[in-house]
């Protein structure tokens, strides 16, 4: 009997020019992309990859997507919130397995339950931490909550929120891996971490 696959969790998005400048003013929005690019390439033929639908990522993941095989759509879960039901990005379309979760009475509320929803409800191997903004440090905190043992790999090379919780780990003596923040050839770089992770999948 084969063992089931395991979930790889990633949180990213690219920072608006009209929100917080500690977010804008540190991304580097070619490496966000290339990350979530690389790291799409090396989880999809071999685990799960889920995310939160955001309309700068899930483009990228598509584009991946078209590459492969269509059996590999297994490998991938949207989660999308009911709040935006009707404004879901045409991207969405590529996808077989998308998770709509309930709306609640405004945006952060209905966001809140879509994450709690996304990140609770899996048993995840590993989470990735690219660029983003206050969703990516709020889907950190949750995801630290739901599982505090599993890794959470801040990509601090994308800079924005991924670098701020990249800091945050460090000024809490976690150690996280150097090459996080240095190093920016991705595919290697995720073969290497996630090697563990999802090879038994």
């Amino acid at each position: 009997m084969n063992a089931p696959m395991k979930k790889i969790f990633l949180s990213a998005s690219v920072p608006k020019l009209d929100r917080p400048e500690k977010y804008h003013k540190t991304a580097d929005v070619i490496a966000i992309r290339d990350a979530v690019k690389a790291l799409a390439t090396v989880v999809i033929p071999k685990a799960e990859l889920i995310w939160g639908g955001h309309p700068a990522i899930t483009p990228l993941i598509r584009e991946i997507l078209e590459r492969m095989n269509t059996s590999v759509q297994l490998h991938v879960t949207i989660y999308q919130s009911g709040f935006f039901e009707g404004h879901f990005p045409k991207d969405n379309q590529a996808f077989e397995h998308i998770i709509i979760t309930t709306p609640k009475k405004d945006k952060p509320e209905s966001l809140k339950e879509m994450r709690a929803r996304m990140i609770g409800d899996n048993d995840f191997a590993a989470g990735i931490f690219i660029g983003g903004m206050e969703g990516v440090e709020a889907e950190y905190a949750l995801f630290k909550k739901y599982h505090p043992q599993t890794p959470a790999l801040a990509i601090a090379s994308t800079g924005a929120a991924a670098g701020i919780v990249y800091k945050q780990q460090l000024e809490n003596a976690m150690k996280p891996d150097p090459r996080l923040k240095d190093d920016y050839a991705y595919m290697a770089l995720f073969k290497d971490l996630l090697r563990d992770v999802i090879a038994a999948s």
